[in-house]
C-alpha cells in the first residue's frame, strides 16, 4: 500500500525516508474519509475541502493536503522543502500536508506511486460505452488476475490520480476510463497512468458544445492510442470510420473488433433476447463460439468484443473470457422494474447522448408490448444539437406507439416524430418531469413498455418512481 514514504518521495525524488504509516485510500469527500486515509483539499466555486479537514480526520484519516492554513488541530508537514528525520519522529496524527496546489500535488503523488508499480494499464476511452466495457473488462480480466476498476465516473484529472494512489503492489491490472473534455486531456491522463492497452468505442457528439466537432472529439480520444509503447495494444472499432483510422496514429499493435469479418475479432448472427440478454456468434482467427451473455440491447455486442479483445491481448484462453462474458453483471445503469398495474419501465436517465439514446430505443424495439418512450433534452452536443434530436425522433417514430418529450430542445425529438410518420395526438410535449408523470399517469396499461431518458441536467430521475406507484 501507499505510505507517508512514498509521498515524501514523490517529492524529494530517492530520499526514502523512514515514515512507514499506511494510506489507506486518498479521497476529496470527508464523509468518504476511513481510518489511516489521505484527505485532499481541493478548493472550488462552490466548495472549499479546507473547510472540512476536521470532519475528514474525525472520520479517521491520518492525512491531509492542504494549500492553505485549516482550523483543525494537527502536525504540519511542509512538503515544499525536505522533510528531516528530525520533523517525522515529532509528528503527532493527524498530519497536515502543506503544498502550493493540491490538485497539482496528487497528480504528482499518483504520477510518482504508479510508476513504482509493476502491473498493466488498460485505458478506456470514447463517446459512449466507457462504463459498461470497464466494468465488463474488469470482469474478464479478474479472473486470471487481481484488477482494480475506476469507480464511478473516475476519469479525469481528479478522479484518475485518485484511482492511481488506490492501486496496491499487489494489483496486476488497472482498468482505467479516460475523459476527454479538451484537447490535450488525455495525454496527460496516460502520462499519469502509463496504459499498455488503449480501448476506443466509438466517436459521437456527446460533450461537443465543450470539445468542438467530432473531428476534435476523434483528435482528444486518439490521444490514448498515441501515448502507448510499440509493444502495447490498440482495441479498435473497425465499424467507426474515426475510431479505424486511429491505427495510423500509433505505434502500438493493433486489433480490430466489429460486425464484419474485416475485423480481427467479430461478431454476426446477433440476436437481441429483450431483457433476456442477447446472443451472438464470435469469430477469432478461424475459431467460431456461440455465445449468449446477459447485456441489454444490440449494441451490447460491442461492448463483448472489446472485453474479449482486452482478454485475448492479456494472455487468457477462451474458457476464461467466455465464462467473464457470460456470467459477468455488466447492465450498469439501465434498470428495469414494474408498476405496480404490471406496466413494465425502463430507467435509463443517468445521461442522454443521440448514440446512447438509438441503443436505448433499439432495445425498446426488441421488447413486446405498447412501446412508450419518454425522452429529454440531450444536453452538450454543441453544432450537433438539431442534428442529434432530429435523429432520435426519427429512430423512435420507428418503433414506438406513444412519445412524451421533456424540455425545449426535446421538441426537435416531437417534430421529428410526427415527421417520421407517429401520430400527432400519440405524442406530447412537456416542460419538465412532473409535466411527464401526469401525462402518463392515467394513460399507462398493464402492457405498457416505457423507456425514460435524458440527460443527466433534466432531472428525470424522480419520473420512473413515481410511475412505479401506479395501480
Amino acid at each position: 500500500m501507499l505510505t507517508l514514504a512514498d509521498v515524501l518521495d514523490a517529492f524529494t525524488p530517492h530520499s526514502r525516508p523512514e515514515a512507514t504509516q499506511v494510506i489507506t485510500e486518498a479521497v476529496i469527500d470527508s464523509r468518504k474519509a476511513i481510518p489511516g486515509s489521505l484527505f485532499v483539499c481541493l478548493p472550488g466555486e462552490r466548495v472549499d475541502g479546507h473547510d472540512y479537514v476536521e470532519a475528514a480526520f474525525a472520520n479517521g484519516a491520518s492525512f491531509a493536503l492542504v494549500q492553505r492554513e485549516v482550523s483543525a488541530q494537527c502536525s504540519v508537514l511542509d512538503l515544499r522543502q525536505p522533510v528531516t528525520a528530525e520533523q517525522l519522529a515529532a509528528l503527532n496524527f493527524p498530519v497536515c500536508l502543506q503544498v502550493d496546489d493540491t490538485l497539482a500535488a496528487l497528480q504528482q503523488i499518483a504520477r510518482h506511486w504508479r510508476r513504482s508499480l509493476d502491473l498493466r494499464v488498460i485505458g478506456i476511452t470514447g463517446s459512449v460505452g466507457k462504463s459498461t466495457t470497464k466494468e465488463m473488462v474488469a470482469e474478464i480480466l479478474n479472473r486470471k488476475y487481481r484488477t482494480l476498476k475506476t469507480s464511478g465516473n473516475f476519469n479525469n484529472e481528479i478522479g484518475l490520480p485518485l484511482m492511481l494512489l488506490n492501486l496496491t503492489r499487489g494489483h496486476q491490472r488497472a482498468v482505467l476510463e479516460m475523459g476527454f473534455y479538451v484537447p490535450g486531456e488525455i495525454k496527460f491522463l496516460c502520462d499519469l497512468a502509463l496504459p499498455s492497452v488503449g480501448v476506443v468505442t466509438n466517436i459521437g457528439t456527446v460533450h461537443a458544445e465543450r470539445a468542438g466537432s467530432q473531428e476534435t472529439i476523434a483528435r482528444g480520444k486518439a490521444e490514448l492510442v498515441e501515448s502507448l509503447p510499440a509493444d502495447g495494444w490498440a482495441i479498435l472499432n473497425h465499424d467507426d470510420d474515426w475510431v479505424r483510422a486511429m491505427a495510423a496514429h500509433t505505434r502500438a499493435q493493433v486489433l480490430y473488433y466489429g460486425l464484419t469479418d474485416e475485423a480481427h475479432l467479430w461478431a454476426d448472427e446477433i440476436e437481441g433476447l429483450g431483457l433476456d440478454g442477447i446472443r451472438f456468434r464470435l469469430h477469432y482467427q478461424g475459431q467460431t463460439f456461440h455465445l449468449k451473455v446477459p447485456m441489454l440491447g444490440r449494441h451490447s455486442v460491442h461492448t463483448a468484443l472489446r472485453a474479449a479483445a482486452v482478454g485475448l491481448v492479456e494472455g487468457m484462453d477462451w474458457p476464461e473470457i467466455i465464462a467473464g462474458l457470460r456470467f459477468g453483471h455488466m447492465q450498469l445503469r439501465l434498470v428495469a422494474v414494474r408498476a405496480q398495474n404490471g406496466a413494465l419501465l425502463l430507467d435509463d436517465t443517468y445521461n442522454a447522448s443521440p448514440e446512447s439514446t438509438l441503443a436505448a430505443l433499439n432495445l425498446l424495439a426488441e421488447l413486446d408490448g405498447r412501446r412508450v418512450a419518454v425522452l429529454g433534452d440531450m444536453l452538450e452536443l454543441g453544432q450537433y444539437e438539431q442534428q442529434g434530436h432530429k435523429m432520435v425522433g426519427l429512430r423512435a417514430a420507428e418503433i414506438v406507439d406513444e412519445l412524451v418529450t421533456v424540455g425545449k430542445r426535446a421538441r426537435v425529438i416531437a417534430a421529428a416524430a410526427v415527421d417520421g410518420g407517429l401520430a400527432r395526438e400519440q405524442v406530447h410535449v412537456v416542460e419538465d418531469s412532473p409535466a411527464a408523470i401526469a401525462a402518463l399517469r392515467d394513460r399507462l396499461g398493464a402492457r405498457d413498455v416505457v423507456l425514460v431518458k435524458g440527460s443527466r441536467g433534466m432531472k428525470m430521475d424522480g419520473i420512473v418512481p413515481a410511475l412505479e406507484e401506479i395501480r
